[in-house]
């Protein structure tokens, strides 16, 4: 069994902080605790937009506080995102996320994430056997 605390995860290397600023995720489980998926809670800092195409990974997202949107870039369409909402990247959606508010997002990958993923220019991560 694998028992893990959000706050004392955020005060570990688990904590990632990107590089543009404008969000950070607390990686809670990852590649080598085995469990076949990845799990996260990230916050997306209010008043930001972040490119993000994760061309190799399939991910889920629950919004758990604030409020903001996500855009697909292939169709412009726009959903509101608020506590309670998920959204499926399904489709390896190519996508811009803005926080109206910051927004705390509860974030499942698979194939899971190593944790030493870097969001390259594109907005992606490597696929799992180049991370």
């Amino acid at each position: 069994m694998i028992v893990r605390n959000l706050e004392e995860a955020r005060k570990t290397d688990r904590l990632v902080k990107a590089e543009s600023g404008t969000w950070d995720s607390t990686r809670l489980l990852l590649a080598n605790d085995g469990g076949g998926f990845s799990f996260h809670i990230t916050r997306i800092y209010e008043g930001t937009e972040t490119h993000i195409h994760y061309k190799h990974h399939y991910e889920s997202v629950y919004c758990i506080e604030g409020e903001g949107e996500v855009e697909t870039l292939a169709d412009g369409k726009i959903w509101p995102i608020k506590p309670g909402d998920i959204y499926i990247l399904d489709q390896h959606d190519e996508h811009l996320l803005r926080a109206h508010k910051t927004m705390h997002l509860a974030c499942v990958f698979t194939p899971p994430i190593t944790g030493k993923e870097v969001h390259r220019e594109d907005g992606s991560y490597a696929p799992a056997d180049e991370a």
